[in-house]
């Protein structure tokens, strides 16, 4: 059996975590680092949810939510090379 009231909150712990480092920063990298690591945390709580309650629509939005963020951190990531070469 498994503890989903304890992982949930452990991956909701980690998610704060993850938010004060995007926060805080202090430079570029370790923000680009939080956001990539709440995006994961984020999706690791909607696959979680999904098993838990056993609604497959959760999986669906992971999905998405999954394909998005790697697609705005790609996005990010180009911006700021693109900034830092000119």
């Amino acid at each position: 059996m498994i503890p989903w009231d304890f992982v949930l909150w452990f991956f909701l712990g980690s998610l704060v975590l993850g938010l004060v480092r995007l926060v805080i920063g202090p430079s570029t990298a370790d923000r680009l680092v939080g956001l990539n690591l709440v995006a994961g945390q984020v999706l690791t709580l909607l696959v979680l949810l999904a098993v838990k309650e056993d609604v497959a629509l959760y999986l669906d939005v992971a999905l998405v939510y999954d394909i998005f963020g790697f697609l705005g951190i790609l996005a990010i990531v180009k911006y700021f090379t693109k900034r830092r070469t000119s």
